[in-house]
């Protein structure tokens, strides 16, 4: 059985029930020392230190002019298509690797 997979975007979401509403209202209504956080375990400042602002998220692009050495790019191109993908891979790879050595 091959389930559908079904996506929304903020114009095509379904409009909410009253029920669905009221649960919202209610919800926000609460004071924050009454929401049951048990299920969700606490982070140590330890834990914090390592933590990475958008880990998870995509960057967004930015359009640049950049002076690359003929032979560099020629060797980037020879690779197959793709290239300027590649080049931001490497990019990202040297500069994930100078943030675990701690330089900036």
């Amino acid at each position: 059985m091959s389930k559908k997979t079904v996506s929304y975007t903020l114009d095509t979401l379904p409009p909410l029930t009253a029920a669905q509403k009221a649960n919202l209202s209610s919800l926000a209504a609460l004071p924050d020392e009454e929401i049951d956080t048990r299920d969700i375990p606490e982070l140590s400042d330890e834990q914090w230190q390592s933590a990475v602002r958008g880990q998870f998220c995509k960057p967004t692009k930015a359009l640049v002019t950049a002076r690359l050495d003929r032979d560099v790019l020629e060797w980037l191109k020879s690779q197959g298509s793709g290239y300027q993908s590649r080049m931001n891979a490497i990019l990202r790879r040297v500069m994930l690797e100078a943030q675990k050595r701690g330089a900036q």
